[in-house]
């Protein structure tokens, strides 16, 4: 019969590469900048190879989702002693690049891009895991610490109060 902590093992840091880019995906909208996105993962990647860290063999991502958002909030409460870089707009702006753009649709884009950061933190992260990162409900919930229902409804509020924002 397996012991409980035979499911347990340690973080593999060559196994890191395989989930960058979804904590790529999770950290652009989060941040909103391709280039602050890119200095979270890899602080995030940082702090979890700091030491040795033992997780469930199926609970990685989850685990690296959490450490990603954790990251996240420490920049956060720690901006106001440090500036705020803000990205430029570019040709490389690749969310609203595409040869059949039109003005029309790429203003359209920014809106639905603008509407998804104005919501409220349970909304978005629940949302941004989903609909972003491609996790399924009960990955984000890992990822949260909360229930399944509890990441559908969020989910469907979030589209909800998109959908409202855009039509009005």
């Amino acid at each position: 019969m397996p012991r409980a902590h035979d499911d347990h093992t340690s973080l593999d840091p060559n196994a890191l590469p395989e989930h960058m880019h979804r904590l790529h995906r999770v950290a652009r909208s989060l941040c909103g900048s391709r280039h602050d996105a890119e200095d979270l993962v890899q602080e995030t990647f940082a702090r979890v190879l700091a030491r040795p860290r033992t997780v469930r063999r199926s609970e990685t991502l989850a685990y690296l989702l959490r450490a990603l958002r954790n990251t996240h909030l420490t920049g956060v409460r720690d901006a106001g002693r440090r500036p705020r870089t803000v990205e430029l707009p570019g040709d490389d702006n690749s969310a609203l690049r595409s040869s059949f753009a039109l003005p029309e649709v790429a203003l359209e884009h920014r809106e639905v891009l603008d509407t998804v950061a104005g919501l409220p933190d349970p909304f978005r992260r629940a949302l941004v895991a989903v609909d972003v990162a491609g996790l399924s409900y009960r990955q984000a919930a890992l990822a949260f610490g909360s229930r399944d229902a509890t990441i559908a409804t969020r989910v469907f509020r979030a589209h909800q109060r998109v959908r409202q924002a855009i039509e009005a």
